[in-house]
């Protein structure tokens, strides 16, 4: 018998249409496979997420860029489809900072932690981390706001070079724009450029000290904070290849035990009051050691299925048992478990995992997902070298690049979709 309330189905909620979202796919196994009815709202054009066994109904999503009233409007279209009450799934940050400003108008269609309405928005806003950072006492990464072009530029020459430029909002960023959420800058001219673009943008430009990567120093954690706060699930891991390499999403992960990464990520979610699955990353500072906080991502992290302790639970099937009322089991973690995402890391996924291994797309018991997945893999990289191809031999002379140009970051919440 399940220990979830198969009574009670889940919606997962996505306006990405990056077809390579495996953490999607991950929360539909981890419910189906508990017995729980599962309803995928998300664009369905070639996912490999809508070939498997474990949904029951694919969705037509809100836009892009919806606005809070029209992804109201979805969530009520499904709701009447769904037929009865539903643990609502936000699986990226515009549909969770949608969701927590809703969740009075979803009631009682949908089931949400209760949190203060705006605080996924707060957390996710990079400006606001900042100063929620400070006012927590967690490091984080020295930060400036500029305020015109030339304090960009002036505000690059403090901060010292090269650094970090991020979007505070990037759940705003137009797509088509080639405009990224992060990107690391190595001239002052550079940083006058990014702030050129704000309005295009949607938010503020933010200048960041640069913490270089490297060995043993980027770290996650996935948890659940129940009704009472405390961190349920999850648990601190180690990100050991990243796609692209160094500033990109997690390719292999692994659940290493780290006390002052977990002291850190309940400290702040107990002083935040936050209820409800989040992501948070780090990036532990060379020179001091300390773990610097780069992100909170307020709903299910990619590489979320890493963390499925001896008991089975993961913080998706937390936030389903304690918003019917079931209680959590106490399972021990799995130090030492793996993560790969295949198609990034092919390599690691062929490797044995003594510690034991789970994979982004392939599942014994739901095979079908990874076999669309690699047709879907292939075409995007035949296309991209096509593509490449295509330009290298077009008879007018290429562009002269510019100097020191703006090297592309990709965060997990970037999935390498491009």
């Amino acid at each position: 018998m399940s220990l979830l309330d198969t009574r009670v189905p889940a919606v997962l909620l996505r306006t990405d249409r990056n077809p390579f979202h495996h953490g999607t796919l991950g929360a539909v196994r981890s419910l189906g496979r508990a017995g729980v009815e599962v309803h995928v709202v998300a664009d369905s054009t070639g996912s490999p997420v809508q070939r498997s066994r474990y949904v029951r109904r694919m969705h037509p999503p809100p836009r892009p860029g919806a606005s809070a009233d029209e992804i109201l409007a979805v969530l009520r279209n499904v709701a009447a489809r769904v037929g009865r009450p539903a643990v609502l799934v936000p699986m990226d940050d515009a549909t969770a900072i949608a969701a927590g400003r809703l969740r009075d108008d979803l009631a009682p269609s949908y089931l949400l932690p209760a949190m203060p309405p705006t605080l996924p928005e707060r957390v996710a806003d990079k400006a606001e981390l900042a100063a929620v950072c400070a006012s927590a006492g967690l490091p984080h990464p020295r930060t400036l706001i500029p305020d015109s072009a030339q304090g960009a530029a002036d505000d690059a020459r403090r901060l010292g070079l090269p650094l970090v430029a991020k979007w505070s909002r990037p759940w705003l960023l137009p797509p088509g724009s080639g405009l990224r959420s992060t990107r690391l800058v190595h001239s002052p001219q550079q940083a006058r450029e990014l702030y050129l673009r704000t309005a295009e943008a949607g938010s503020a430009l933010l200048l960041q000290a640069y913490l270089p990567p490297g060995a043993d120093r980027d770290w996650f954690f996935h948890g659940y904070a129940d009704r009472s706060g405390t961190v349920r699930a999850g648990g601190p891991g180690r990100k050991q290849l990243a796609w692209p390499r160094g500033a990109g999403l997690t390719a292999v992960g692994h659940w290493t035990p780290n006390s002052e990464v977990c002291a850190l990520a309940e400290r702040l979610t107990g002083e935040l009051g936050y209820r409800g699955v989040f992501d948070l990353d780090f990036r532990r500072c060379g020179t001091t050691g300390r773990y610097h906080l780069l992100d909170f991502n307020p709903r299910p992290g990619a590489q979320f299925r890493l963390f499925a302790d001896s008991a089975g639970l993961d913080v998706v099937r937390a936030l389903h048992l304690d918003l019917t009322g079931r209680p959590l089991p106490d399972g021990d973690p799995v130090a030492g478990r793996s993560f790969v995402v295949e198609n990034y890391a092919p390599l690691a996924a062929l490797r044995t995992a003594p510690g034991g291994r789970e994979l982004a797309w392939y599942a014994r018991d739901d095979r079908v997902p990874g076999w669309v997945m690699w047709a879907l893999w292939a075409r995007h990289v035949s296309g991209r070298l096509r593509q490449r191809l295509g330009t290298a031999a077009r008879p007018v002379p290429a562009p002269r690049p510019t100097p020191g140009a703006a090297t592309p970051l990709l965060t997990d919440n970037e999935k390498a979709s491009s």
